[in-house]
């Protein structure tokens, strides 16, 4: 695995021509100077009191936005009141709470200069969300994510963050590895406004 060609944080010339591609595809870019700056733009957008959910994600985890939407009391966790509810006899509820909730936050694996998205999953878990289910979605993206295209997208999901979401689900889980089963291209958001991405200038997450 070639790390460095997966972590080095690009031009301003490239972000900035990133960022334009994006909002031409119907996205909300805003440009952060580094990772503290990112989270006080994902409060300002955040309304108190809203019903959030926070996907499984290393950024997320990293500026420590699960914790506080899960902890603060100043938002309705999704996550925290879906772990509740009985996992059979309430599956109904728990897939509502998660695949349709008023917002959802999280991060991607790939961001191509043409202004694709792309996010890998073995379980599938958050694409719902992401592709139609919530009103409103955020996504925290370190700037090391983008890509050239497509094909330079697939060979960073299974080259780099593969790889190491193996080794971060072997210490958490205890399993062999991780999977790339399923994978979400978004092209184009229609409902523009509903998708807010926050480019980072620095490395975050893989």
């Amino acid at each position: 695995m070639n790390a460095k060609k997966y972590e080095t944080i690009p031009s301003d010339e490239i972000i900035l021509n990133t960022a334009e591609a994006l909002r031409k595809h119907g996205i909300t870019v805003e440009i952060a100077k580094n990772a503290q700056e990112a989270k006080s733009m994902v409060l300002d957008i955040l309304p108190k009191g809203a019903a959030v959910m926070d996907m499984t994600s290393v950024t997320l985890d990293t500026l420590g936005i699960s914790k506080l939407i899960q902890e603060s009391g100043d938002y309705i966790s999704c996550r925290k009141k879906s772990y509740t509810l009985d996992q059979v006899k309430q599956a109904k509820e728990i897939h509502t709470l998660r695949d349709i909730p008023d917002w959802t936050i999280g991060s991607v694996h790939a961001v191509t200069e043409e202004g694709s998205v792309m996010v890998a999953s073995q379980s599938g878990s958050q694409l719902a969300a992401y592709a139609f289910g919530s009103d409103n979605v955020i996504w925290i993206i370190g700037a090391q994510k983008i890509v050239k295209n497509l094909d330079e997208g697939f060979k960073r999901l299974y080259e780099h963050s593969l790889v190491l979401e193996s080794e971060r689900a072997r210490k958490a889980y205890g399993v062999p590895a991780s999977a790339i089963n399923k994978i979400f291209i978004l092209h184009e958001e229609i409902k523009k406004g509903r998708i807010t991405i926050i480019l980072v200038k620095e490395k975050l997450g893989f």
